[in-house]
């Protein structure tokens, strides 16, 4: 825990970055800024009042899962979701195009497949995919007469100690290796691309790939 007063407060300005980081991964889905901030900062808050750094990680690992935690409850708080006009134009644009990428592969196109043609990034395609969807009420009737629907959703510790565990199995890969899995999950790069950026052919990336996938699941399962 932080020991001192004015360490935390250090801690908290030092780190408002990350709120404003966070905060804007959300602009644009019916929240006003101001409110994705403060409850950003809130957040923060409770990540230096609970942070250890005898446990061995940094500041931010810990913070980040806390954060965006506080930002989300915002959504949940307030009922529906709103998508704003901008968002909704680039969800039409992209049900067209998976359209007729079904026509073209006679069958529905991976997520991968379909930020090609769009040429952006999966972690945007599923966003434009989930705004294009159709709301799910979570009171309405259902068929049996019934006016809550239950969604399984992990628990809050559970999620932020997944969070904690992979980034320390991340950072304790070679620099290369390391660079290879950012650029795959976390920019969403198919393995073509991948490989010309590190100078590589797509086998090798395939191949390397699937080695570090294993060791990293080995660490992570013990």
């Amino acid at each position: 825990m932080i020991e001192t007063r004015d360490n935390r407060e250090q801690l908290i300005e030092n780190n408002l970055g990350l709120v404003r980081s966070c905060a804007n991964r959300f602009r644009g889905r019916g929240a006003e800024y101001d409110d994705l901030y403060q409850a950003g900062c809130v957040g923060l808050i409770k990540a230096a009042d609970g942070f250890d750094p005898s446990r061995g990680f940094s500041f931010s690992t810990y913070a980040v899962p806390v954060i965006l935690g506080e930002i989300r409850r915002i959504f949940r708080d307030g009922g529906s979701i709103k998508i704003g006009r901008a968002l909704k134009e680039k969800a039409r644009r992209a049900l067209k195009e998976k359209e007729e990428l079904t026509k073209v592969l006679g069958q529905e196109p991976t997520i991968s497949e379909l930020a090609e043609r769009l040429g952006i990034d999966i972690a945007e395609t599923a966003e434009l995919l989930t705004a294009a969807a159709p709301t799910i009420s979570l009171t309405a009737p259902d068929e049996d007469g019934g006016g809550q629907l239950d969604i399984p959703v992990s628990p809050p510790d559970e999620q932020l100690s997944d969070t904690i565990a992979l980034n320390e199995v991340m950072n304790e890969l070679e620099e290369n290796d390391r660079q290879l899995i950012f650029l795959r999950y976390y920019r969403g790069m198919t393995q073509s691309k991948t490989a010309q950026k590190l100078g590589m052919t797509q086998v090798q990336v395939s191949r390397k790939e699937k080695a570090i996938l294993g060791r990293m699941r080995n660490n992570l399962t013990g």
